[in-house]
């Protein structure tokens, strides 16, 4: 079984907004696992840890973990994240399968996604 990072927007201006991106990160779990993937869900690990380290030191956490798998989910909010921006980079850089969340929820697998232009991630 492969496993597949998930990524896309955490941060938000309140706890409220940061657990609405939770929620839908992990509203991606079941259908991954429908696909035969097991999913790994940061968000979860730091969902209630904001604040205690560095933002740059959960990037590092998650960058290791994505390391480790073997696909990337970019969630439809990812370009609203420097994080899953560079996340997304480093899946490129480590030759792992990208998956993207289409408006209709479904994942379309690309082994070679079109170029991005990151100019257009949030900057923050």
């Amino acid at each position: 079984m492969k496993l597949c990072y998930i990524a896309g927007k955490f941060r938000g201006e309140n706890h409220w907004e940061i657990h609405q991106n939770v929620i839908k990160a992990e509203m991606a779990i079941p259908k991954l696992l429908e696909m035969g993937y097991a999913p790994i869900c940061p968000h979860k690990l730091t969902e209630n840890l904001q604040g205690l380290f560095p933002d740059q030191t959960y990037l590092e956490i998650c960058l290791e973990i994505l390391k480790r798998c073997d696909s990337i989910l970019m969630l439809s909010n990812w370009k609203d994240s420097v994080g899953s921006c560079e996340e997304l980079r480093k899946a490129k850089e480590w030759n792992k399968e990208i998956l993207f969340e289409d408006s209709r929820d479904l994942y379309e697998r690309t082994d070679n996604p079109p170029p991005f232009d990151y100019k257009f991630c949030m900057k923050g």
